[in-house]
């Protein structure tokens, strides 16, 4: 007893630490956009903070749109080879095209100079080939959407940057996305709504988080919708799956 008492004296024993406590874990975030394009004016509602957001696979139809408007400006239609990558890259949502059609319109410099001419202020292309990382904000998308489903820009109302033909093509494309890619925005609409959209979705290698996001027209009562819907920090891809799809309801409710 004596020595346990020594060694307390002198600080040689002393209770174990406290353990550390565990970071809290950011919940799942997500911002929606909707545009009503039956109804008059053209400026969409925002619902959550119109932050920046990394696209996944979303950015794909920009890369169209962008692959489009450069073959318009050499006036001329696309190639065999650049259909035989644009389909897969939006109907299946396949990667190895989106790298090549990445490549083909000068990465991210040749998004942002299409994008500049389709009114998008706060789209910043990817790194290098990383085409995912693309940073997008909710409005922007529906920017976009406006480019290719309404023919308006914000750049220049009413003047449309893409032809007819254009817009034609990337609309038939994101109506032809297998089933199995076709939750997202959908949900919003009625059960009869076509499924006309592109989603992305990203794990995070530093945290194991979701980034899942869905663009697309959908209709409901009569009324064609254009919506957006981004988010990440969802612990599970199906968990990212149900925010966006219950953000894009209420978003259009």
């Amino acid at each position: 007893m004596a020595s346990v008492a020594a060694l307390l004296s002198v600080g040689a024993l002393r209770p174990a630490p406290a353990a550390a406590a565990t970071p809290p874990v950011a919940a799942p975030h997500a911002t929606a956009a909707v545009l009503d394009l039956d109804r008059p004016g053209r400026t969409p509602e925002v619902h959550g903070t119109d932050s920046a957001y990394d696209t996944a696979s979303i950015v794909k139809v920009d890369i169209l749109a962008t692959l489009l408007l450069q073959a318009q400006d050499a006036g001329r239609g696309l190639t065999a080879e650049e259909r035989g990558h644009a389909e897969p890259m939006i109907e299946r949502s396949d990667n190895t095209a989106a790298n090549a059609l990445w490549r083909q319109i000068g990465q991210a410099s040749g998004l942002a100079a299409a994008n500049k001419r389709l009114g998008l202020s706060s789209t910043t292309g990817g790194p290098g080939v990383k085409w995912g990382l693309t940073r997008t904000t909710a409005s922007d998308q529906i920017r976009l959407l406006r480019a290719v489903f309404d023919g308006g820009t914000a750049a220049k109302p009413g003047s449309p940057v893409l032809n007819a033909a254009s817009r034609a093509y990337i609309r038939t494309l994101m109506g032809q996305v297998i089933p199995e890619q076709t939750w997202g925005v959908s949900a919003a609409g009625g059960s009869g709504s076509p499924r006309v959209l592109k989603n992305g979705w990203l794990q995070r290698n530093t945290s194991g988080l979701w980034d899942v996001n869905s663009v697309g027209q959908v209709t409901v009562k009569g009324h064609r919708y254009l919506v957006a819907v981004l988010s990440n920090g969802s612990a599970s891809m199906s968990d990212g799956v149900s925010l966006v799809e219950r953000t894009a309801r209420q978003a259009v409710a």
